[in-house]
């Protein structure tokens, strides 16, 4: 372990912090030290300490703006990698946008918009970057990365750039093939078409004035908790079931959206986890439906 930290240093890739709590990097503010956060400055760099972390054998993960994640308590062993400023990067060519891993997916969904390009307005409300949003192939008012990706360059875990096209991301509901075979997107390519700007910011208008309505945005959360079943909404399973305001020490299933949960100032992931437990067996119990997190839970257990 400390080998290898000690190469990534001198390796000069950009910044390398030992020992970094990740509750400073997530959305739900919660989450022990990693042993390493690497941010590194550019593609050359990422590919490199790939390389590093794959000769030592060291387990990595990607983390983009920590939301949709739960990091465990005791942290996270091995290294964690944040893409940095180079990795957001925005060109347009035509009806194609070149856009950074980094970028956030919020920002070029309004940036595509003022383009007058149409595709993206479903993305307004989903926060996490460009690059977590294919890996989850991310989506919302029945649209979802998989439409619109037309490729996207990666770093594999050996440190090897490559190009996958949208059918090698074999993508499915909130699932890619990265999953399975990690890799690092550093550009995605999306295929949009030409839209009437006026009518792209009034549908975007009108998806953030039912966020901030509806979802508890001013509140340390992490986005929805839970898929939605076949035929089901989650929210609504959960609040027939009587668990709005439900708690869990800091953790506390919001009032005003049931599928969100909360930290209200002093939440552990453990609070957490027990009570997306407890969520789903009140719903299988009242409703006879399995819930399944959204979420994904890392770290030391």
């Amino acid at each position: 372990m400390n080998a290898c930290i000690t190469e990534l240093k001198e390796a000069h890739i950009g910044r390398v912090l030992a020992n970094e709590p990740m509750a400073d990097y997530t959305t739900w503010k919660i989450g022990g030290p990693a042993d390493v956060l690497i941010v590194p400055d550019g593609k050359a760099e990422l590919m490199e300490a790939m390389r590093i972390l794959y000769r030592h054998k060291m387990p990595w993960m990607l983390l983009g703006r920590g939301s949709n994640l739960l990091v465990s308590d005791k942290g996270i062993r091995g290294a964690v990698i944040k893409l940095g400023p180079a990795f957001e990067q925005l060109r347009y060519e035509g009806d194609l946008v070149y856009v950074g891993g980094a970028y956030s997916f919020i920002k070029l969904s309004v940036m595509t918009g003022k383009q007058g390009l149409t595709g993206l307005e479903y993305a307004g409300g989903i926060p996490g970057t460009v690059g977590g949003a294919v890996y989850m192939n991310a989506g919302a008012h029945g649209s979802d990365v998989s439409r619109i990706l037309q490729s996207a360059e990666v770093v594999t875990e050996k440190g090897e750039l490559v190009r996958m096209d949208n059918e090698d991301f074999q993508f499915a509901y909130r699932y890619s093939r990265l999953h399975d075979h990690p890799g690092i997107v550093t550009e995605a390519v999306f295929k949009l078409a030409p839209g009437d700007r006026k009518e792209i910011a009034a549908a975007m208008a009108s998806f953030k004035d039912r966020r901030l309505r509806t979802q508890p945005l001013q509140m340390a959360c992490a986005g929805s908790v839970f898929r939605n079943p076949e035929q089901h909404f989650a929210a609504k399973l959960i609040e027939e079931a009587g668990l709005k305001g439900t708690r869990v020490g800091g953790a506390e299933v919001s009032v005003q959206h049931a599928n969100f949960i909360v930290n209200t100032g002093n939440a552990t992931a453990e609070d957490v986890i027990t009570l997306i437990r407890n969520i789903q067996h009140i719903v299988k119990e009242k409703a006879q439906v399995e819930l399944i997190p959204e979420v994904l839970f890392v770290g030391e257990r």
